[in-house]
This record gives C-alpha cells, sequence and structure tokens, in this order.
C-alpha cells in the first residue's frame, strides 16, 4: 500500500510540473495572448557626467575584445551591450557625437559614460575633462556591427 502511495504521489508531481511547462507562461503574454512589445530603446535617455580616456589606453586591447583607437567615435558603458550606438549631448555646448560602445567603464561612480578623445573633442569636453551630458539610445548593439563617422 506503501508503495502505491508514493508512486501516485510521484505521478502526480511529475504531471503538474509537466503540465507547468507545456503552456506558455503568464508572465511573458497579454491577456489577448500576444506578446508584450519590446522596449523601445530609441527613446531611452540618460542624463549625467561624462569623462573620456585616451593615451593611456590607445592601442590597448577593449572590453568588447577590439584594440582601442583613442580617434576613433567610441565609448564605454558599464550596461549597455557592446555595439549599441549613443547619441552623446554636452549640455553645456549643445555639441553632439554619436559613438559605439565597445567598452566597458567608467568606474567612477558618478560618471555615466567614458568617450574616446575622438568622440570628447567633437563635443567640446578635452578642456574641463568632464562635463554633464545627455546620452540617446539610438540602436541596441548587435555582433559585428561597426558605426563610420
Amino acid at each position: 500500500m506503501r508503495t502505491v502511495l508514493l508512486y501516485l504521489c510521484f505521478l502526480a508531481g511529475f504531471m503538474v510540473t509537466a503540465a507547468g511547462c507545456a503552456g506558455t507562461s503568464p508572465r511573458f503574454t497579454s491577456s489577448s495572448g500576444e506578446a508584450p512589445p519590446t522596449r523601445d530603446l530609441s527613446v531611452h535617455q540618460l542624463s549625467g557626467i561624462a569623462s573620456y580616456y585616451a593615451e593611456e589606453f590607445d592601442g590597448r586591447q577593449t572590453a568588447n575584445g577590439e584594440v582601442y583607437d583613442m580617434h576613433a567615435m567610441t565609448a564605454a558603458h558599464r550596461t549597455l551591450p557592446f555595439n549599441t550606438t549613443v547619441k552623446v549631448t554636452h549640455l553645456q555646448t549643445g555639441e553632439s557625437v554619436i559613438v559605439r560602445i565597445n567598452d566597458r567603464g567608467p568606474f567612477k561612480d558618478d560618471r555615466v559614460i567614458d568617450l574616446s578623445l575622438g568622440a570628447a573633442r567633437k563635443i567640446g569636453l578635452i578642456a574641463k575633462g568632464t562635463g554633464p551630458v545627455r546620452l540617446e539610445v539610438l540602436e541596441l548593439g548587435a555582433p559585428g556591427k561597426l558605426i563610420s563617422e
């Protein structure tokens, strides 16, 4: 009798587990059964302090494996996917630049992005070394995609 009871408990547990895996999870669908819309990154904006990095890192490998070119229009960000394109606008000069994320950083808590020397020069960030910026994500990163400017 005990063996039959254990068998029935096992069978019931298995069926409940299998039934839970078979259906579509409600957290990934709407009430109509359709998948929820993906987040539109083109309207994602963030403001904060930008800095730049240059000679000390020029020619070294970046976090995505590329060789850092301080004159390229690239940047480091803590969380954005590699190859994401971001419009960076210096809030004091009004100048903007489009960069591609190819590295991780900045590693100072008050900074939101580290620009290459070329990108920092384009928006007038060199004189002070840091400055207030607005970031606007233009396109989520895709492997192998490069930006030319």
